[in-house]
């Protein structure tokens, strides 16, 4: 038996992405944002949903690049206050500690201690509601050097992101490897 809830966004997890943009006056500025996600391999996009509202939209509509910062578990605090202070009021690398670093390939800082760093110009921007989605393109995906790779690969265990639950309002960290993907399931019928 199943109960209805309603029309919910219930999908679990989100990610924990933080937007970094630059301003009109070149200052860096970063957002926590869980409304993202691939959304095309060729070419690589990501889309990330904003309100209006947010400084950050402002930035991305000016500006046309973004840059997607995955923090570590280590990062918590940081990532919960980019998505509770606006940079209006704040300068947040400046109250945080972190490190800006400009992007040599779009018009967007990105945050040097955080493990993964995308970096996206604005492809499309739709009209949803009551967000508005920005789809980058992928210019070039960054990862630091102190994680160890499988190939191209960078290893989830070491970059600990952060995940999120829309619903509860809370972070977790990932879990155990389950099963190997485009795999276990040759093992039905």
């Amino acid at each position: 038996m199943k109960k209805s809830l309603g029309a919910k966004t219930l999908v679990y997890p989100t990610p924990v992405f933080v937007i970094c943009t630059y301003d009109n006056e070149g200052n860096p500025n970063a957002m926590t944002a869980a409304w993202g996600g691939i959304c095309c391999s060729s070419p690589p996009c990501i889309a990330v949903s904003l309100r209006k509202a947010t400084y950050t939209y402002g930035n991305l509509m000016e500006k046309k690049a973004f840059t997607i910062n995955i923090p570590s578990e280590n990062y918590v605090r940081e990532a919960d206050y980019f998505g509770m202070v606006s940079g209006k009021k704040e300068d947040k690398f400046a109250k945080t500690g972190l490190t800006p670093v400009k992007s040599e390939l779009v018009d967007a800082p990105y945050i040097s201690e955080f493990p993964i760093n995308i970096e996206c110009k604005v492809l499309h921007v739709i009209e949803i509601g009551l967000h508005t989605q920005f789809i980058g393109e992928v210019m070039d995906a960054k990862i630091d050097e102190t994680i160890q790779e499988k190939g191209d690969q960078p290893i989830i265990e070491q970059i600990k992101p952060l995940i999120f639950a829309p619903e509860s309002r809370n972070y977790y960290a990932i879990g155990k490897q389950i099963a190997q993907g485009f795999s276990i399931g040759t093992e039905i019928g």
